[in-house]
């Protein structure tokens, strides 16, 4: 081989390694993370379908807080607090605004309940886009601590029993999880208790401390400060196991009555959002979950579960709602086959 024949391979070499060194740097270069290929360049609207004072408000305060002191976007967020037709209004607004990228919702269960109870509305959680679940919270039957007498489910369900319709359960709406609950109660123990809708946990709670109403089954940042000043008392936690900031508390299940019940926390995008701006809210909010102040909230406030995004989220969303289906008519079937007492 000539040395001319020589010198033409090793600069043959010389440029296929440059070039496959190229082709590996490239990918690394061209290639940032999936949320990068889009930012919010306006003020985000964020609604939660609860009026102020209620858990999902402040879980959704706290939120904003957080990510504006850690600088995790360029612009503001505007709470927007949505409560009418039992959160079905803040459904509307958000499938109104299909394919909008700037508008998110914080949700409740009544995300399912209000649908199936008011299908007129035509909302189908199903087009919505699946942001992120940051927790599931928990509720606790509560009753004001002026009622010395009651200290127990033993207790509550005789002081119910005997005050038939006119015992009230203040709640967050029509047809929403505490009105389920409520159902649930006089179905399970043959009362007869009055559910009155009000517009947001907060509501709900100073109801209950106020003695306007006899009970509440609010989550318990709703009640923390009252809680802490001794003005209501749980009497038992709607939960598999005693919560850790209740220990004192039994469950339902300690008492015989094999049941559990949460709430999901999730963030919610609009119909047909933007494949890019979803991504960057996957990313920012997971974020958020995995910090130790989301964390420290949610030990503090009794909120469990992992995170889910998108089709892990989509599927949880549609179990949830078969599941809620099922309930309703379950609960329809015992109330038509047990007549309440004082009726």
């Amino acid at each position: 081989m000539g040395l001319m024949t020589q010198s033409i391979l090793l600069a043959r070499s010389a440029i296929a390694v440059l070039l496959v060194a190229i082709s590996l740097a490239i990918p690394t270069l061209a290639a940032p993370p999936a949320w990068a290929a889009w930012k919010p360049t306006k003020p985000i609207t964020f609604i939660v379908m609860a009026g102020p004072g209620g858990g999902a408000d402040k879980a959704v305060r706290f939120l904003v807080k957080t990510m504006t002191e850690r600088a995790l976007v360029d612009v503001p967020f505007e709470i927007v607090n949505i409560a009418g037709n039992s959160g079905g209004d803040a459904l509307a607004e958000l499938q109104r605004r299909r394919g909008d990228d700037h508008a998110i919702l914080f949700t409740l269960n009544s995300f399912y309940t209000t649908p199936l109870k008011k299908p007129e509305l035509k909302i189908d959680i199903g087009t919505f886009t699946p942001i992120a679940r940051l927790a599931q919270d928990v509720f606790l039957l509560w009753v004001n601590s002026d009622r010395k007498d009651i200290n127990s489910i033993d207790d509550f369900v005789k002081a119910a029993r005997a005050k038939g319709k006119d015992w009230v359960m203040a709640g967050t709406g029509t047809g929403a999880e505490d009105n389920l609950l409520t159902d649930f109660f006089n179905s399970m123990y043959g009362l007869n208790i009055t559910y009155r809708a009000f517009k947001g946990g907060g509501a709900v709670a100073k109801e209950l401390v106020e003695n306007k109403c006899d009970s509440t089954v609010n989550n318990p940042s709703e009640l923390a400060k009252y809680y802490a000043d001794g003005l209501v008392k749980p009497i038992v936690a709607i939960t598999p196991e005693r919560l850790d900031q209740f220990k004192r508390t039994p469950t339902l299940n300690e008492t015989g009555m094999s049941f559990h019940y949460y709430m999901q926390r999730s963030v919610v995008g609009a119909p047909a959002m933007n494949p890019d701006a979803q991504a960057f809210y996957g990313d920012l909010f997971k974020r958020l979950f995995e910090s130790p102040e989301w964390q420290d909230y949610r030990k503090k406030n009794s909120l469990s579960g992992e995170l889910l995004s998108g089709v892990g989220l989509k599927t949880y969303w549609a179990k949830e709602q078969e599941k809620h289906r099922r309930w309703k008519m379950t609960i329809e079937v015992l109330q038509a086959l047990s007549p309440r007492v004082g009726q």
